[in-house]
């Protein structure tokens, strides 16, 4: 048996996504750019895709820009409102994703930004009062670059709350919500937030595709020169296939929220019952019992001789998982979240993501093979 619980750092496509991507790799092949009947079909699918996300976000067309994922999109988001803004100031935290962290950091190096680190908390939570004491401090409009969801811990922070902070400051707010969209609703009309981002991979839908959700009332440059793609904002060739791919599986995420959310949930809670019945001294990391992804279980295991190598013979054992340890268990690189909230380095962490593919069976599976390789089952 394979089992795969690693839907954090992609998923698998459905096979309506793929359905609806095929026709624009075999016939509907024409550049978007040609005025051409070939073309003009292209174009007018990828205008369709743009609607679909915008609806489902409650933004609209005009505000949507296909991108290669959450990285590129990331990126733009940083380095084109401090270019566009002139500012000099970035607020962020030292747990945000790698593309987030070395962009903001780059910016730094070069001496174009300070950087300023908002508290966080043992459970990863946002201090969202020293988020506004670090606003009032800098004096100037600046960039706020907060995630919506730790994508190692699964901890959540308010964007509304987040944003309306950053509101009265005038400040611009970023908020990297690759591990958010087409799992949590979104209403951009009403959240105060400027820009947003999405990878399709993460819901389903293909890889190398995304957005960048730009509010109506910032005007950035383009980080990416050379034609008048996506409104003169991203030049390229776009990834037709990809949009339309991507523009599926938010509608089909979104139109089955509530069913899907609950029975990954249901699932999810199971594991960490079952972890907590059968594992001695297992503990969990993040703000489990709070705001919390419900796709996302960051498990902590002590270290032994048993558990050193414990993410290794995971997958010997056919289980897909990742690690995420603050120590050096089977990888030769520290997990910068756990390092930030002061976990143990003296335990293992695993990270078990879960989506609506995964069943019990798979969660029996798992436990089982855990007590072989960490330890036996607590008795009565």
């Amino acid at each position: 048996m394979r089992v795969y619980f690693d839907n954090a750092a992609t998923t698998q496509l459905d096979r309506e996504v793929i359905d609806a991507m095929i026709p624009f790799m075999e016939s509907h092949f024409g550049n978007p750019s040609a005025i051409h009947y070939y073309g003009r079909e292209t174009r007018a699918a990828i205008e369709k895709a743009r609607k679909t996300v915008a609806k489902y976000l409650k933004a609209t067309p005009s505000e949507i820009f296909f991108t290669s994922g959450g990285t590129e999109s990331n990126n733009m988001a940083i380095r084109c409102a401090v270019d566009a803004y002139k500012l000099r100031h970035i607020v962020t935290s030292t747990i945000e994703h790698h593309c987030v962290m070395h962009a903001t950091e780059a910016l730094q190096q070069s001496g174009a930004v300070t950087l300023h680190y908002v508290n966080v908390d043992e459970k990863g939570r946002i201090d969202l009062q020293h988020l506004e004491t670090l606003l009032a401090s800098i004096g100037e409009k600046c960039l706020v670059t907060l995630m919506h969801a730790n994508n190692e811990i699964g901890t959540m922070m308010d964007i509304t709350a987040a944003g309306t902070i950053c509101k009265k400051f005038d400040a611009i707010f970023h908020c990297d919500t690759v591990q958010t969209v087409a799992h949590f609703p979104f209403d951009l009309e009403q959240m105060p937030v400027h820009f947003i981002s999405g990878a399709a991979h993460k819901f389903h839908g293909p890889k190398g595709t995304g957005f960048i959700y730009v509010h109506h009332s910032v005007k950035i440059p383009p980080m990416i020169f050379g034609g008048a793609q996506e409104r003169n904002m991203r030049a390229g060739t776009e990834n037709v296939y990809g949009i339309v791919g991507m523009a599926k599986a938010m509608e089909i995420g979104y139109d089955q929220l509530e069913e899907t959310k609950q029975q990954i949930a249901s699932l999810r809670d199971y594991m960490k019952e079952e972890l907590k019945r059968c594992i001695p001294d297992v503990a969990f990391n993040g703000d489990v019992e709070g705001s919390c992804l419900y796709t996302v279980l960051n498990t902590s295991f002590p270290l032994n001789n048993k558990s050193q190598l414990l993410l290794f013979n995971l997958d010997m054992a056919g289980i897909c998982a990742s690690s995420g340890s603050a120590c050096s268990s089977g990888s030769n690189q520290n997990s910068h979240v756990l390092e930030a909230i002061h976990a143990d380095p003296n335990r293992v962490a695993i990270r078990f993501s879960f989506s609506k593919n995964n069943t019990r069976e798979e969660v029996d599976f798992v436990i089982a093979k855990l007590k072989q390789l960490v330890g036996e089952p607590v008795t009565a």
